[in-house]
């Protein structure tokens, strides 16, 4: 099934609905996918806020009760909400959450909701709106959500795109990029070359790596969910895996998919120190560039995560919005009053704006 906003295979979101991340459950009750998960209301929260919060007496007992079970509309595979193709008006999608997971839980979150993107339809984004506009006339709370990085293919060489850039960044990257002869790069496409039990070993070993360094721990994803995908041969995934070619070390990969012309860069995993001393990020940045060049792709679509990294990079940016139901009154009257503390990349980008 297609569903609206998708950027990636459909198998993605069959594959998060056979292996839910740990502690996560499906929830049936709606007409798109919904989960329940633990919730730290500080996931999103700014640094100051996090840090006011910390110097409280008691912080270490009392906070355990700012984490909360939590029915979430969407999936954590998919870069939007995937939401109905047909048959079910945003007003009546709005009042279905209300009715069912709002009250049911404390906490009821339609995530990851586009605004404007340029790469979704004009139905996809209108109906993203209308939905937006039928959760605030039924008393959700609006945050604003995460920066989407993505690269415009428009330059048929590297040279061009990196021509754009400024002179340091440019210098740079061309000084990390000859890293690359040192390695292996090979494009294996999802599929059989990852039958062996001991090949997914060793790259969820790697995945469990970043998650491990990684500021947010939200989702973690279960091997078993890995192993799905990377033997899914008929979703277009290729996974670019980097070795040394002295030792044949596996030194990272990336799982990528190619959906409706766009390369959509979904999942990483990286040896450290290892990946860092070779700069495999900048690497594999400018592989996945590379490649999408090579197959006449229109975007690089380039995730959520380390947003002033990938616009030193030269990403543009597409933002979200969460819309979230308080199911008491008074405290959805607190969360509507301290909804900006929860949106960090929009204070980035005004930052930006600023500058």
């Amino acid at each position: 099934m297609e569903w609206r906003n998708q950027l990636e295979p459909g198998a993605l979101i069959g594959h998060f609905g056979g292996n839910p991340p740990q502690g996560f459950s499906l929830f049936r009750g709606l007409p798109l996918p919904a989960f329940i998960a633990p919730f730290d209301l500080l996931t999103t929260a700014d640094e100051d806020l996090k840090s006011k919060l910390a110097e409280l007496p008691l912080f270490a007992r009392w906070s355990r009760w700012l984490r909360l079970t939590t029915g979430f509309v969407g999936t954590t595979v998919t870069e939007y909400a995937p939401l109905p193709p047909t048959g079910h008006k945003p007003e009546e999608l709005a009042e279905s959450v209300r009715q069912t997971l709002g009250k049911r839980y404390l906490l009821s979150i339609i995530k990851d909701i586009p605004q404007q993107c340029p790469m979704l339809s004009d139905s996809d984004n209108a109906y993203a709106q209308a939905l937006v506009q039928a959760c605030e006339a039924q008393g959700f709370v609006l945050v604003e959500g995460q920066a989407l990085a993505y690269v415009p293919i428009d330059f048929d060489h590297l040279d061009t795109y990196l021509s754009r850039l400024s002179s340091s960044r440019r210098q740079n990257l061309r000084r990390k990029w000859r890293s690359r002869s040192g390695m292996q790069v090979h494009h294996l496409p999802t599929g059989p070359a990852f039958a062996d039990d001991d090949v997914v070993d060793s790259y969820y070993a790697l995945y469990e790596g970043v998650y491990a360094q990684s500021e947010v721990h939200f989702d973690k994803l279960t091997r078993s969910f890995f192993a799905a995908l990377l033997r899914d041969a008929s979703s277009q995934g290729v996974v670019f895996e980097y070795r040394r070619v002295d030792t044949q070390e596996l030194l990272g990969w990336n799982l990528c998919y190619v959906h409706a012309g766009r390369l959509v860069d979904k999942y990483i995993g990286m040896s450290y120190p290892a990946a860092r001393e070779v700069n495999l990020y900048f690497v594999s940045w400018l592989e996945n560039l590379q490649y999408a060049i090579d197959h006449g792709l229109t975007h690089y679509v380039a995730g959520w995560t380390d947003p002033e990294v990938k616009r030193s990079l030269g990403a543009s940016f597409t933002f979200t919005r969460h819309a979230v139901y308080v199911r008491q009154p008074l405290l959805r009257a607190v969360a509507r009053r301290f909804a900006s503390r929860f949106e960090s990349d929009r204070q980035w980008r005004d930052q930006l704006e600023q500058r």
